[in-house]
């Protein structure tokens, strides 16, 4: 009762769609009770981390709220869309298997019914229980071509869709199911092929744009931050006389901005890039944005840590020399 007093506070342009990828990813869960219970979890999760993150960093505890907040809603949202991804790319892989299955049962006699359903190995995974599940449907009397669309329905994959719409086109018209089959698993397979092709014409891209975010930003980072300490240190100990003869062709004034304003900013710079870095080799590598996601975590940790070290090894090589 209380998840579905909480899911109506739920923007409803968004609860839409947050059903239809419950329903991709297989979760049999009601909509309602779901999207309270991540807003409840969220709710606390979120005043669990921005009170000790505000004293510790010294953050806006409000601000840290929202921002864990809406941190945390986002990752769960984005775990059901990997989660619907990765369904429909272990069905798309099986499929020409499945499909060629189906064809030998096929010229061997058996009715497209009976030759479906025996084409459902364990270990082609979610298309064996889509396939079983079209057979119970089939079973209690529905027919096989409504049932076969009722897949797309469930998976989100374009391919499956198309592949799923030309059998049916086949049951329909009468023609030789075999044969349109062997060639639609023929072509499938042709297509994983030039997919992967692509993939290794791009990795050099994707080798380039990971030590730009993986090693090149936090060591430029972990330097120009050393910098701003040695000059804000020298800066502040210069003391200019306030009556002078002559004009100077440069300014010093109090310097306002600190070594601790400048380390929040490379540490948010840094998640930043590591974040929008694994979206582009999503993209890159195979062909969607949120596909790079995954790597976000181990990016911002590999910055981070690259960072600190190369902090930690000019300051021990260059302290002595500024008297740090």
């Amino acid at each position: 009762m209380v998840y579905r007093l909480l899911s109506k506070f739920f923007p409803r342009k968004f609860y839409a769609n947050y059903k239809s990828i419950l329903d991709y990813a297989n979760i049999r869960i009601e909509p309602a009770k779901f999207i309270g219970f991540i807003l409840l979890f969220g709710f606390l999760l979120a005043w669990a981390m921005a009170f000790p993150a505000s004293r510790i960093f010294e953050l806006n505890l409000w601000g840290t709220f929202i921002v864990a907040f809406i941190g945390f809603e986002v990752v769960v949202y984005m775990w059901i869309l990997l989660s619907v991804d990765a369904k429909a790319k272990i069905m798309e892989k099986a499929l020409p298997d499945a499909l060629q299955l189906m064809s030998s049962n096929l010229r061997a006699g058996l009715t497209p019914e009976r030759a479906l359903l025996l084409a459902a190995r364990p270990e082609f995974g979610p298309l064996a229980e889509e396939i079983n599940r079209v057979g119970k449907e089939v079973a209690l009397g529905k027919d096989m071509d409504e049932a076969l669309l009722e897949i797309s329905k469930r998976v989100k994959s374009t391919r499956i869709e198309k592949t799923i719409a030309l059998i049916v086109s086949g049951l329909r018209s009468g023609g030789e199911l075999a044969s349109l089959l062997d060639n639609t698993a023929h072509n499938l397979r042709d297509q994983d092929f030039v997919d992967q092709k692509i993939r290794s014409s791009v990795r050099m891209y994707v080798i380039f744009i990971f030590a730009a975010v993986g090693f090149g930003a936090p060591m430029l980072y972990g330097m120009s931050s050393f910098l701003v300490d040695v000059l804000t240190k020298i800066l502040g100990n210069v003391e200019i006389p306030t009556t002078s003869t002559f004009a100077m062709p440069i300014n010093l004034s109090q310097i306002s901005i600190g070594p601790d304003f400048v380390m929040k900013y490379v540490i948010i710079s840094l998640i930043i890039t590591s974040i929008l870095g694994s979206m582009a080799l999503g993209l890159i590598n195979k062909g969607e944005e949120r596909q790079g996601l995954k790597y976000v975590p181990m990016l911002i940790f590999m910055t981070l840590v690259i960072f600190f070290i190369v902090r930690w090894m000019i300051s021990g090589l260059l302290a002595g020399l500024f008297s740090f």
